[in-house]
């Protein structure tokens, strides 16, 4: 396995040494080995970081500027889409073949989809005597997990560029490799120094500090709802503008009358994909008690079919845990489960192999809604099959969670599903198998977050609005 030096910080288009030359280990979590090492930067880090890209911001920069930026951006990017895969099956254990379609080619097709959006755009409109425009917000202070390394970034350093921000970027510490990739392929793109700067670092330094500096103007942050409530009120002490994208714990409906077969297949699929390690999985499957064991056996079934191995063998469907902590956390919810009454259907916490965070994909049955397991987000291979009685029955299920991030509703006919998601409290549904679409706006309801990415919707979250009244309307 090669190894990945990152040491140095990227600040107004310069690889710089951290303030203290410390360095993070990188491990490999299939081999449990350190892969490379990226900067400890520090709080003088984020400084220079924010100074340099306050200098950069130009709110009057032209949109034609704004737009050619991007456009530079995405082609950069797509050149180096290979070896960014290459290093995210490295960093985090996503299967070779996950890391070279989701984790790198969505990411791609996020990015596009602001270029069209910002093509067609309306930066001024009016509306009656009242010329309305559309600003860039400033300083944007991204923070970004380790789940999607390449998405996440994209998701939110694009958007603030198409708009005339200017961005510090904070990766994860448990994969930050393929963000430094990105990282040069806007320094290819011919990006002007301060627009985008990037301090990797302890996050209780680093991303702190960022929600507190007096020249960030907005903060976007994915990740846990602990981290982003703390993050939220840190910056609501400056009144600074957050975005969260945080947790989930979402629910496939599957009510009577669905294609119970191919509504279970896609389930099993959306919960274990990324090893369940998607803050958007399905990992609540909700279905009719009168076909219960129909939906378990059906479940059994499509489980068998999901290998866990090597990473960066073909085969492999999942990869695993991205770290120790989150191989221990994951377990932990497994342990519980089984104590607290639900059933296990498959799988367990016992390791798959002596070396490397593997686990199996694990199915409960029987699972209490108000349980720990039915209630709180676990961010693994974890699958809780829930009974309902009737469709009030499984909208109070589906309800029944802190969060609101996501889900899947099916149902005999499109018309049933829609009506039966209007009482869904999430942010975004899937309607009988409807695809995935990154123009649609994405966040959540509760306390899956604040703020929504993705789309005209993310894209407009780094705008501001001003509005000049005029004496008549010309």
């Amino acid at each position: 396995m090669p190894t990945y030096e990152r040491p140095l910080l990227f600040i107004d288009d310069q690889w710089v040494p951290p303030a203290d030359n410390g360095l993070i280990d990188v491990v490999d979590p299939a081999t449990e080995t350190v892969i490379g090492h990226v900067p400890a930067g520090g709080a003088a880090d984020v400084d220079a970081a924010v100074a340099a890209a306050r200098r950069a911001f130009d709110p009057t920069i032209g949109v034609a500027e704004r737009r050619e930026r991007l456009h530079r951006v995405i082609d950069a990017l797509e050149k180096r889409l290979p070896d960014i895969a290459e290093l995210i099956t490295a960093e985090m254990g996503a299967p070779v073949r996950i890391a070279q379609t989701v984790q790198t080619q969505v990411p791609l097709a996020v990015a596009k989809g602001i270029a069209e959006v910002v093509d067609t755009f309306d930066f001024e409109e009016r509306i009656g005597n009242s010329l309305v425009l559309r600003e860039p917000y400033g300083v944007v202070a991204a923070i970004t997990p380790w789940n999607y390394p390449l998405y996440q970034v994209v998701a939110k350093v694009v958007p603030a560029i198409a708009a005339g921000c200017t961005v510090v970027l904070k990766p994860s510490n448990d994969a930050p490799l393929s963000v430094f990739e990105f990282v040069e392929a806007c320094q290819d793109a011919g990006l002007p120094p301060g627009v985008l700067n990037v301090v990797s670092g302890p996050g209780r330094v680093i991303g702190e500090r960022l929600a507190t500096h007096p020249d960030v103007d907005f903060v976007s942050f994915t990740g846990s709802t602990e981290v982003g409530a703390r993050v939220g009120e840190l910056a609501g002490r400056s009144v600074t503008k957050v975005a969260l994208e945080l947790g989930g714990k979402s629910a496939n409906v599957i009510l009577d009358g669905a294609d119970l077969a191919t509504a279970v297949k896609v389930g099993v699929g959306n919960a274990f994909l990324n090893g369940g390690q998607t803050c958007m999985a399905w990992t609540r499957m909700v279905v009719p008690q009168s076909r219960y064991s129909e939906a378990l056996d059906l479940v059994e079934s499509a489980v068998g079919r999901y290998t866990v191995g090597d990473p960066w063998d073909p085969a492999t469907r999942i990869g695993p845990s991205a770290s120790r902590s989150q191989f221990d956390t994951v377990r932990g919810y497994i342990e519980r489960a089984q104590r607290d009454g639900a059933r296990l259907l498959v799988g367990g916490a016992e390791p798959v192999r002596d070396v490397g965070f593997f686990l199996a994909p694990t199915v409960f049955a029987d699972v209490d809604p108000a349980s720990e397991l039915g209630q709180e987000e676990v961010f693994g291979p974890v699958l809780a099959v829930i009974p309902y009685t009737d469709h009030d029955d499984a909208l109070r299920i589906a309800n029944a969670t802190p969060y609101g991030l996501s889900g899947a509703v099916w149902a005999a006919d499109d018309d049933t599903a829609i009506a039966f998601a209007r009482g869904v409290q999430t942010g975004q549904l899937d309607i009988n198998g409807g695809a995935y679409n990154p123009l649609a706006p994405f966040g959540g309801y509760k306390k899956s977050g604040i703020g929504r990415e993705l789309g005209r919707f993310g894209f407009e979250e780094y705008l501001q609005t001003k509005s000049l009244q005029l004496k008549e309307r010309r």
